[in-house]
This record gives structure tokens, sequence and C-alpha cells, in this order.
């Protein structure tokens, strides 16, 4: 599995009115594998997907969905937020 967690911090609080979801990611992952994941797993599509290495070594991805979903519904399904 790609996603280890969902980040919900200020930041990706703020990130949540643009329509983009914060995740704590595998190393290994790149942006098209994180996309097909994030389709298979939830039934939504994926606009873009950016990520990052953080200073603690983890990688971080924020993945912004088409305007038809919300991301706040999203993560409200899940239980996170």
């Amino acid at each position: 599995m790609l996603i280890k967690c969902f980040l919900i911090t200020e930041k990706s609080v703020a990130e949540l009115e643009k329509n983009v979801i914060t995740a704590v990611v595998d190393r290994k992952a790149n942006k098209n594998k994180i996309k097909k994941e994030i389709e298979k797993l939830f039934g939504v599509e994926v606009e873009s997907v950016n990520t990052l290495i953080t200073p603690k070594g983890e990688k971080k991805a924020y993945i912004r969905l088409k305007s038809e979903y919300s991301a706040a519904d999203l993560l409200s399904k899940l239980g996170v937020y």
C-alpha cells in the first residue's frame, strides 16, 4: 500500500478548501502510482499530484481532486476529518 496516512494539520485543513488532500506516502511511490492508487481505492478522479521529501525523510503528497469531487467529504467518509 502506497498511502501510509492522511495528514490533518492547520495547513492541510486550509488546503481542503482548494480540494487538496495531504498524505504521507511510501518513499518509492511516484506521482502516477499515487494517482492510480487514490482513484482505485476511493472512486474519485485526481487532477494532479505534487510530492516532496520532508526533513524527517518522509514523502508527502498533495493530491488535488477534480472539481466534481470534494476532498473534505472524502476525508469525512474515512473518519479522518
